[in-house]
């Protein structure tokens, strides 16, 4: 299911957010180029990087945030301040996906090589000296370092020519604290996971919330609509919204990292499996099975490892045969129906504090988001 647009007659905020995309990354690829062209190579992998296929859910949430907050009443588009803000988010995005190969030591990211692996096979096939792996995981570091920092400059961009919103700057700097400060914690905890799987469980919520619901959706919305002077009671009620429905789009992932369709997600059968990611699919897997201690420890010494195809078809199995499938099941039909309550608030006279054409189309998002395949 495709995601529903913010569109209309006059603009299309996604198709805009990919004309400033390309903007400021040809803009960008000039001035490093310009350092040395040796660099030119760099660039360009974080540039087709960038427009490998993502589906943009970041731009949509804050333009529909801004929306949500009454920016939009013609519908006539977001304005040009609010587009680079959006498009700010990718680069957010290209940062996190760029690091988070690099600490899963993912080979593929969207169907091809992942960052680090396509510079170390670069630097094999022009026989360079020094480690490959290495060179790899070095250079895609400091690609999501400078795409951080140009998301800053983009951002900086679209908030002065709205005015300078003092609300939208404090959201976007706990934004980045949240996913990075989720990012360390997820690294924590798969170091240091507790033995109980309840708590386990409960650590992996935490995850969620903060690596990926923040920046995913709350976060957006909560920019958009503060971009647009909304009041405190609409903030909240998208923010509401959003940490329901970021949750439930990151339990989506994790049923998608064991049982997705490799031609579907870019990602091999099993990759949460091989990663040994903590999901909270997993810990609800591994609480169901503390009933049969052969299976769970079956399932815990072949984690994080490579067993082959058939190995993950086993482990797959294994855990499909758990009620942890339909909890989690469960978790996103709950998470999905509290984001939707939050869509329908007033305020004390009664009138919505979400307009009512982006609440509708917040609703067919926030189905997109959870249903999804991919």
């Amino acid at each position: 299911m495709q995601p529903p647009r913010l569109t209309t007659d006059t603009a299309d905020p996604v198709v805009a957010v990919e004309s400033v995309l390309t903007a400021e990354l040809a803009s960008r690829r000039d001035e490093v180029r310009a350092i040395d062209p040796r660099l030119t190579d760099d660039i360009d992998r974080l540039i087709a990087h960038l427009g490998a296929g993502g589906k943009r859910l970041r731009p949509q949430f804050l333009c529909w945030g801004w929306a949500a907050a009454g920016g939009d009443p013609a519908l006539q588009g977001p304005p040009p301040g609010v587009i680079k803000a959006a498009a700010a988010l990718e680069l957010i995005q290209a940062c996190a996906l760029i690091h988070d190969d690099i600490i899963d030591r993912s080979d593929t990211r969207r169907g091809a090589p992942s960052v680090h692996r396509a510079v170390a096979e670069m630097h094999v096939d022009r026989g360079w000296s020094g480690d490959a792996e290495h060179f790899g995981f070095s250079a895609a570091l400091l690609l999501g370092d400078l795409a951080l920092a140009w998301a800053d400059d983009l951002f900086s961009d679209g908030l002065r020519l709205v005015g300078d919103p003092p609300a939208a700057l404090s959201a976007w700097r706990a934004m980045r604290t949240e996913v990075l400060a989720g990012q360390m914690l997820d690294l924590r905890i798969s170091a240091d996971e507790s033995p109980d799987p309840e708590i386990a469980a409960s650590d992996a919520m935490v995850v969620n919330r903060y690596k990926t619901a923040a920046y995913t959706v709350e976060r957006p919305l909560h920019l958009g609509a503060a971009l647009a002077g909304a009041t405190a009671a609409t903030i909240a009620a998208l923010r509401r919204y959003g940490a329901s429905i970021g949750v439930a789009f990151q339990l989506r992932d994790d049923l998608l990292g064991v049982f997705g369709d490799p031609a579907v997600t870019g990602k091999p059968a099993g990759d949460d499996l091989v990663e040994g990611k903590k999901t909270v699919l997993l810990a609800l897997a591994r609480a169901d099975l503390r009933s049969n201690p052969a299976l769970l420890a079956d399932l815990d010494r072949n984690l994080g490892t490579d067993p082959g195809p058939d190995g993950v078809s086993r482990l797959t199995d294994l855990i499909a045969s758990t009620s942890a499938p339909a909890e989690v099941e469960s978790r996103i039909e709950e998470l999905y129906a509290t984001g939707l309550l939050a869509l329908a608030e007033t305020d004390a006279s009664g009138s919505p504090l979400i307009a009512p054409a982006a609440a509708t189309q917040l609703r067919r998002l926030a189905m997109a988001a959870t249903a999804r395949s991919f």
